[in-house]
């Protein structure tokens, strides 16, 4: 498709104005979520969006991002550029409606694009409202653009700049730091970003910019969502070669679904429509789901792996180790809410349902070893999971909220309110004995565990509940765990892991978050994981004590308060300090820090815990030289 015949069809006719701009600069969450970190970089991912859409539709190659040293931000296309004309609605040139008026865009009927993400097009307008300012520029009709606004306001009328047989739209803004937390970008955000779009972009190149490090890196992958799952399995162990893939189209939806099995415990299936990344799942997940889990029966059937009085494989079973992405693309996507984070259309379940039954069946007719290797997975599975069935309901019964049941290493509190309780899991007799003294009885209570906890990366989860550490954790949070979870029955607002500040601390704090990512990752949906952040040195001098948390702060302190006559002292354990040393320093709310851990991209979270838990050493080694320079306290 030329881009001469995209410019006819997308003119200034096409641009629907739906709304005002008015209510942006007063409530920003309504439209981008938080003023903080994620909102900041949703302005970039809206304008990229935009760009995107261009390149589904045939007309854009290449986006060039890049980052300024003042934070900000330009976003380069060689698209069609935004429409120049005078709009029949506003009297204003198309390029100030769609930069100054909510819900202007191209995205409301199907003639301009055939498939669009920017569902809402309230992307660009928001970005200017919630900009310093913003320099727009287009290139079109043989001609170049450029008009300039602030805080959403235009500043000076759209003029030619001069002449250009190229055609585009450079969308160059400041984050205003009036509305936003921080102003300051992440590269590593855009970057997961950024490479997560060109894997289901295969046509695609992105090239990030970092002008404040002078660093580019570019993203292009012909092998599109193939090489993402190649990237997702990279520390993994396959159990076949091939990477299964198909892209159909039916009923004017394209799916396209590329998997492989390893040999971990865990499933990883990512989900996309219209390249937003539906982390809720929906009507595609479902339809997956439903179709691999029928095909695996039907097929173990037919050939006997799967007796006739055996039960069928559950969904669990069939999905186990499984590494899948799966992208649809389709005309009119309804999302469930602006963060667009689950699909809803009816249609597709039944669309990709059919589509992935009819090809995994033909892949696993025409590759029997394949096939006889993933059954058999899931039938290892499948008796695993009887096993912990019987070790979960051993584990609930232990788990009733009758305080006579409750561990008996638990120290409980007295409160039963989400919003003020809080446990802390520490390592050790020591540690346990000073955080039992020192805390606050009312809404703090104390778990001590012994030693470090079993690494669930290694393992299924009938042998995960055979751990007594880990069914003590379950036990005394309450709300079980896998099918029988149930976020209802938390008993404390706050999971705190209050380890020490040394390498077997560091480790103990990895083991347990792996535990919670892998097997109770609602906890970290729902804000409910802490790390505690104990203080690495107190310094004394004379009868007043200082508590510092890094060799910083200590350097810091030092030249605030002299370097005559003062004493330091190193803490390698929680157990080093008295209770009251440890409620002042680590457990008070109105002194203490506290880290909130989220995982908001599941991907990297992932690969983080698969290459520091996991079987393969290399990637592990790797992972350590490349940020042994971020080390900031090593105990050797």
């Amino acid at each position: 498709m030329s881009v001469e015949a995209n410019n006819r069809h997308y003119t200034a006719d096409e641009i629907q104005v739906l709304t005002g701009l008015e209510p942006v600069r007063k409530r920003p969450g309504m439209y981008i979520g938080s003023t903080g970190p994620r909102g900041l970089h949703h302005l970039v991912y809206e304008v990229v969006d935009n760009s995107i859409d261009e390149a589904l539709a045939g007309i854009c190659d290449t986006i060039k991002v890049t980052i300024f040293e003042d934070n900000s931000v330009s976003i380069e296309d060689n698209g069609s550029g935004i429409p120049v004309e005078t709009h029949p609605q506003t009297g204003k040139s198309t390029v100030e409606t769609v930069l100054t008026i909510l819900h202007a865009g191209g995205k409301f009927n199907n003639s301009a694009y055939k498939v669009s993400g920017g569902l809402h097009g309230v992307g660009i307008s928001v970005v200017n409202a919630l900009s310093e300012w913003l320099i727009v520029k287009v290139k079109r009709n043989n001609k170049e653009y450029k008009q300039e606004f602030r805080r959403g306001e235009s500043v000076t009328s759209l003029e030619v700049i001069g002449d250009s047989k190229d055609t585009g739209t450079t969308i160059h803004f400041k984050p205003d730091a009036e509305i936003f937390e921080t102003i300051v970008f992440d590269s590593e955000t855009l970057e997961y970003r950024f490479r997560e779009m060109a894997f289901l972009n295969k046509a695609v190149k992105i090239i990030l910019e970092d002008k404040r490090n002078e660093k580019k890196t570019e993203f292009y992958y012909e092998g599109g969502i193939k090489s993402f799952v190649e990237y997702i399995n990279r520390n993994k162990t396959p159990i076949h070669k091939d990477i299964l893939y198909f892209e159909e189209e039916k009923d004017g939806t394209i799916v396209e679904l590329a998997l492989q099995y390893t040999n971990s415990y865990t499933e990883n299936v990512f989900t996309f429509a219209n390249n937003i990344n539906t982390t809720e799942g929906g009507t595609h997940l479902s339809g997956f789901r439903t179709a691999l889990t029928r095909v695996m029966n039907d097929y173990g059937r037919k050939y006997n792996h799967i007796k006739d009085k055996e039960d069928n494989l559950s969904g669990e079973d069939v999905r186990e180790g499984i590494s899948a992405v799966l992208s649809v693309k389709l005309p009119e996507p309804q999302f469930e809410g602006q963060t667009k984070s689950k699909l809803g259309n009816s249609e597709t379940r039944g669309i990709v349902e059919s589509l992935t039954y009819e090809y995994i069946n033909t892949y696993l007719e025409e590759n029997p070893k394949v096939a006889k290797i993933i059954i058999e997975k899931a039938i290892s599975s499948q008796r695993a999971r009887e096993a912990a069935r019987k070790a979960r309901e051993l584990t609930r019964r232990k788990s009733l909220l009758d305080s006579t049941t409750l561990p008996g290493k638990l120290a409980d509190c007295q409160s039963n309110d989400l919003e003020k309780t809080e446990v802390f899991i520490v390592e050790g007799d020591s540690a346990g004995g000073s955080a039992k003294q020192g805390r606050d009885r009312e809404f703090q209570a104390v778990l001590p565990i012994r030693g470090k906890i079993l690494n669930v990366e290694k393992a299924r989860l009938d042998r995960i509940l055979s751990s007594e550490e880990i069914k003590t954790l379950i036990t005394a949070f309450g709300t079980g765990i896998g099918n029988d979870f149930d976020l209802g029955k938390l008993r404390y607002g706050k999971i705190i892991i209050m380890t020490d500040a040394d390498v077997d601390g560091a480790h103990i704090r990895t083991l347990l978050l792996t535990f919670f990512y892998r097997y109770l990752k609602e906890l970290l949906d729902n804000g409910n994981i802490y790390i505690a952040q104990p203080p690495l040195y107190k310094i004394s001098k004379g009868k007043k004590d200082y508590y510092v948390y890094s060799d910083e702060e200590l350097d810091a302190k030092l030249e605030e308060i002299g370097r005559n006559s003062i004493t330091i002292q190193r803490y390698k354990g929680l157990g080093e300090m008295n209770p009251e040393q440890l409620w002042d320093t680590t457990m008070n709310p109105d002194t203490r820090i506290l880290l909130r851990v989220s995982t908001e991209d599941a991907l990297e979270a992932d690969a983080i815990f698969t290459t520091l838990m996991g079987d393969k050493v290399e990637p592990r080694r790797e992972f350590i030289e490349e940020n042994s320079k971020l080390v900031e306290n090593l105990d050797i």
